[in-house]
């Protein structure tokens, strides 16, 4: 996903932009992750991502219940992570992530 690759350097940055754009595709977009969220009771959390302002934490253990350990298993490996470092990076940089894809402070449509 190009609109996330300036925000993290690197090589290991790029790859992990990659994966979050995916984990975001996957998941139906910005809408289906909060959506997915607000189901596994981080609606509050999500909503600062999306909502003008600081964007409140997720811990990666949050993360590994939100998405399951299959999925994350799979995806760490495309980028020669553990699933635990992969959901650590996560945690610190899909926040970021979805706040930079709302910049309006809202879902986009779709």
């Amino acid at each position: 996903m190009g609109l996330l690759d300036g925000l993290i350097g690197g090589a290991v940055g790029a790859g992990l932009a990659g994966v979050v754009g995916s984990l975001i595709e996957r998941q139906g977009g910005v809408a289906g992750i909060v959506r997915q969220m607000e189901t596994g009771g981080l609606g509050e959390i999500a909503r600062s991502w999306v909502a003008r302002g600081a964007n409140q934490p997720i811990t990666a253990e949050r993360l590994q219940a939100l998405f399951g350990s299959g999925t994350l298993a799979e995806m760490a490996g495309r980028v020669g992570m553990t699933p635990e470092e992969l959901s650590r990076q996560l945690a610190a940089f899909l926040p970021q992530a979805i706040d930079h894809l709302t910049p309006e402070g809202r879902v986009p449509p779709g």
